[in-house]
């Protein structure tokens, strides 16, 4: 049985792209992350659930609803919960300014940093034209992007099987193909634009499941990743410094599926801070 003893403490977490009720979710990984650590604050921004996918066929696995009742259990034990609403799960966004379990349900938000550094907080789906104005081509790139998870956890099953970490296959994909690059660069420039325009020093959001933390013309751009492909994490270390952290490297997966020895917990390490 897993422990739930935190061994990381943190200022702030930042998570999104959860897709809660899709097969390609990394509902097993998350729960190790959230059982590792404690927080003061917790953002979740967006697509934490699947609404599109769970329209089309109900899948909520049991680890899907522990990651809820986690979630739920730290608004409880006096976690500050901020959830701002993605494209996937917009409906909530008809409840923003309500509190639910604790949780604080809102279109955006304003973090500040214990340094004094203040960042935007956004899922950021306002800033993809796709999804703005062509919706049903974003459907269709969602219907592609799950069938190549499905492949990407066969892929995965399979080197586990063999020995070797875990490898986003869809993640190498995106990053081979000229259009999905530019599309990257184009969104990543409009939301530090956003940024600029609200006078605060960066951002924080998620949508493109890509993890990145960098800076554009002044702005701090980070982008948390998601928990389908990179299983990442933007965490705040209690003197102000932000980390991106790639749990899924850290946690090798013969860990996640031995039941025997669920204590053992990784060191912390991560591809950037700020």
């Amino acid at each position: 049985m897993t422990s739930d003893v935190p061994t990381h403490s943190f200022r702030s977490v930042f998570i999104s792209d959860v897709h809660l009720g899709t097969r390609g979710c990394q509902a097993e990984l998350l729960l190790d992350f959230i059982r590792s650590m404690e927080c003061e604050q917790l953002y979740l921004i967006g697509d934490i659930i699947d609404g599109w996918k769970l329209k089309g066929g109900w899948h909520w696995p049991q680890s899907h609803n522990d990651v809820v009742q986690k979630v739920l259990r730290m608004a409880r034990k006096g976690t500050a919960v901020i959830y701002v609403p993605g494209n996937h799960d917009e409906v909530a966004r008809d409840y923003c300014g309500v509190h639910f379990g604790g949780v604080v349900i809102a279109r955006d938000a304003i973090h500040t940093t214990l340094d004094g550094r203040t960042f935007l907080v956004t899922h950021g789906d306002e800033f993809d034209g796709v999804v703005q104005h062509a919706k049903w081509l974003a459907f269709l790139g969602d219907w592609s992007y799950r069938t190549i998870l499905m492949l990407n956890t066969l892929f995965n099953h399979a080197r586990r099987k063999m020995g070797f970490g875990y490898w986003s296959l869809s993640a190498f994909l995106k990053g081979k193909v000229k259009n999905a690059l530019q599309f990257i660069e184009n969104f990543e420039g409009a939301v530090a634009d956003e940024a600029r325009r609200r006078g605060v020093d960066g951002v924080i959001c998620g949508h493109i499941h890509k993890a990145e933390m960098r800076d554009i013309d002044g702005i701090t751009y980070i982008n948390d990743g998601d928990w389908v492909e990179s299983c990442t994490a933007l965490v705040e270390h209690m003197d102000g410094r932000l980390e991106l952290l790639e749990w899924a490297k850290m946690r090798s997966w013969s860990m996640i599926e031995r039941k025997a020895d669920r204590t053992t917990r990784p060191a912390l390490g991560g591809r950037a801070t700020a």
